[in-house]
């Protein structure tokens, strides 16, 4: 009787290879695709020299979006809201870069962001594929991290303390690497079986990884 269940367990398993393979590829597809139509969108935008649309619009559009692109994950019309999710935080991306060009050392510093964004971002990846470690326990510290950093960013207007932007900015990173380690594990143990979300958590761990990577290098660029 153990001889005859054996196949069976053995072909689940292999089911459930075959669906986490599934959603990595097609979660990486699709992040590589809005990678590269938010790219070029940022390119756009700053083509044009058009103005960053401001605080209001930028979290009415980001959460506006992100909540669109939530409600319709499970149907086609998630990867339209997904494009322009991707797309719009493309286009506020844009003037940022343009600002930062501007600087004598300007190009340099965008060069080393992306650089080591892409750093980061393929380091952690591989390490939780590879490790196959469970790293869920992190969602208590990303939760606490998400709010400990809103609530930096919004005294960040009300009040001037001396390095609570570079604080702001390092948190950030520290948050984002750690989201990134997260939804990754969560792709490989079946924490997370929608790749749209995937997609969608990774990209805006990487977009606010770049822009603190960025700020960091600006400050400690701006010191020399």
């Amino acid at each position: 009787m153990n001889t005859q269940q054996r196949p069976s367990a053995y072909q689940h398993a292999a089911v459930s290879e075959a669906e986490v393979s599934k959603l990595f590829r097609n979660t990486y597809t699709l992040l590589a695709m809005t990678m590269a139509f938010s790219a070029l969108v940022a390119f756009t935008s700053m083509s044009l020299n058009l103005p960053h649309p401001g605080l209001i619009v930028t979290l009415v559009g980001f959460y506006g979006l992100l909540f669109l692109t939530t409600k319709l994950r499970n149907s086609a019309w998630g990867l339209v809201s997904t494009f322009a999710f991707t797309g719009f935080l493309g286009y506020t991306l844009g003037p940022i870069l343009n600002a930062y060009l501007s600087l004598p050392n300007g190009g340099q510093l965008v060069t080393m962001a992306l650089g080591m964004t892409a750093l980061v971002f393929f380091g952690l990846s591989a390490y939780a594929i590879l490790s196959r470690k469970d790293f869920s326990f992190l969602s208590g510290f990303i939760m606490a991290g998400f709010i400990v950093l809103l609530c930096a960013v919004v005294a960040s207007f009300f009040i001037q303390i001396s390095g609570l932007q570079l604080a702001i900015s390092a948190g950030f990173v520290l948050f984002s690497s750690a989201v990134i380690l997260y939804q990754t594990s969560a792709i490989i143990h079946g924490g997370e079986n929608n790749y749209i979300m995937a997609t969608i958590t990774l990209f805006v761990s990487i977009y606010n990884l770049f822009l603190s990577l960025l700020q960091l290098l600006g400050i400690f660029g701006s010191d020399d």
